[in-house]
């Protein structure tokens, strides 16, 4: 088993923009007046007149050019953007639902690591630059926002525990320029291995895919070593940080011949989802993933908290915090439903009967 690693050492010092020339806006002169009659002549009287025209027209244009400009919401992962899509909609509607649609009285500037966190430092750097009103990010993008600024707010998605992590100095009171939504997906290790030795519990040996540069993994791991040991289920643990490490680690189970497979939290694994799941259903692995989109995807099941929904709730809190609220004094929100998602189809090809115990608590079932 291989410890969880430090996540990547972020900028210690603020990044600030390097400074910029603001135009000045000079008002048009005006002319005093004489004292004296005007006398125009015809021509005289026309170019008055157009004079007049040219700027009545002007006067709506400069009036429009000083118009406070559409406010900018950066939105921050670490993944690529293709499996980020359902969270894209689930913020546009939390946005929506606050009073702010995208391209009409607010822009997203979105920014996608790739799953090469050292890339994070200048993605954050050219947001706060550019500058953006608010930052939403998963974990990872958080850490490291919040080591660049103490000033632009910064709404987080995350399933770890946001204290312990240092991003708010409590739940009720975040106390800085960092709030958000935590759905403490890494807490819900143990439950995932229950509800996967229930439908293949001749398996006495389970495999699980963690991401050891995440905050949760370190604990998720404990919670899962200490259920598979009440069991009495062997547990090897193999880390993921790469598309090469997940094709080595199938190597592994199938050497070690694992009964199933537990995939842990993290946004890495979450973006490579349909690979895992592919991988498991060609090498015939019951596997329990934490997210609904992997079980859409062909995988087996999954057991947590819907991911879609909160983004939505970080889509509310960044909306909010464009109305001038501020992240200090709005409370960290705490996902409390979860969800357990069964794919039936997957089950069927593996030649898995569902016991009717774990269909009856079943939130979704794909058939």
């Amino acid at each position: 088993m291989v410890d969880a690693a430090d996540v990547p050492a972020a900028p210690t010092a603020p990044i600030w923009p390097t400074g910029a020339d603001y135009p000045i806006v000079r008002s048009p002169v005006s002319f005093a007046a004489t004292g004296q009659p005007m006398v125009l002549g015809h021509m005289q009287r026309r170019q008055f007149i157009a004079l007049l025209g040219s700027a009545a027209a002007a006067w709506p244009r400069a009036a429009r050019a000083q118009q406070p400009a559409m406010p900018v919401v950066g939105f921050l992962r670490s993944t690529p953007r293709a499996p980020a899509q359902n969270l894209v909609v689930g913020f546009g509607l939390g946005l929506k639902e606050a009073g702010f649609v995208e391209g009409q009285n607010v822009a997203v500037d979105y920014r996608y690591a790739d799953n090469q966190i050292d890339r994070l430092p200048a993605l954050v750097a050219d947001l706060i630059r550019r500058p953006v009103a608010v930052i939403v990010g998963d974990i990872i993008s958080t850490i490291v926002a919040r080591h660049a600024t103490m000033t632009v707010p910064i709404v987080f998605a995350t399933g770890g525990d946001a204290v312990r992590n240092g991003l708010v100095a409590s739940l009720n009171r975040p106390g800085a320029n960092v709030t958000g939504v935590s759905f403490f997906s890494g807490e819900l290790g143990s439950k995932r291995l229950e509800l996967l030795h229930q439908l293949v519990p001749k398996a006495t040996t389970i495999a699980m895919l963690a991401d050891p540069d995440i905050p949760t993994s370190a604990a998720e791991r404990m919670q899962v070593q200490t259920a598979a040991q009440t069991i009495r289920q062997q547990l090897i643990i193999l880390d993921a940080r790469s598309d090469a490490d997940i094709e080595s680690a199938f190597v592994t189970i199938v050497q070690r011949q694992a009964g199933a497979l537990l995939v842990a939290a993290g946004a890495f694994l979450n973006s490579r989802r349909e690979r895992i799941a592919a991988l498991a259903a060609r090498h015939e692995l019951p596997a329990m993933y934490f997210t609904r989109e992997a079980v859409v995807a062909g995988g087996l099941m999954s057991y947590g908290a819907s991911v879609t929904e909160v983004y939505r709730q970080a889509g509310v809190y960044a909306g909010r915090i464009l109305k001038g609220d501020k992240p200090a004094e709005l409370p960290v929100v705490q996902s409390t439903k979860f969800e357990l998602v069964i794919n039936l189809i997957t089950a069927k090809a593996l030649g898995l009967t569902v016991p009717p115990t774990v269909l009856a608590i079943a939130d979704e079932v794909i058939e």
